[in-house]
């Protein structure tokens, strides 16, 4: 996450990022449900989270890097607003 975001919403994106489950489940945000998958990569310096929208076209694509010198967020041809929402909204349901 950008530092401009400021600390508040960089700790409230990271604490929902780190309270969903790592590999596959099911959520919902937005209204809507998916189907997601979150993995850690480089001994967890590195997470990526794929969320796929069930019966519709919307998707969340990210990498997340826990640097020294903290987090950053970078999404995956989307704007950031859009996976930090989505991360703040989503709820696990399966």
């Amino acid at each position: 996450m950008n530092q401009e975001a400021g600390k508040g919403g960089l700790d409230a994106f990271l604490a929902a990022f780190d309270a969903l489950p790592l590999g596959g489940f099911t959520g919902a945000a937005n209204g809507r449900k998916y189907t997601v998958t979150r993995e850690n990569l480089a001994g967890g310096k590195a997470q990526k989270l794929v969320a796929r929208e069930l019966g519709g076209t919307d998707y969340i694509s990210l990498n997340l890097y826990r640097l020294d010198s903290g987090a950053l967020l970078k999404p995956c041809e989307m704007p950031e607003e859009k996976v930090v929402r989505f991360v703040l909204a989503l709820e696990v349901t399966g």
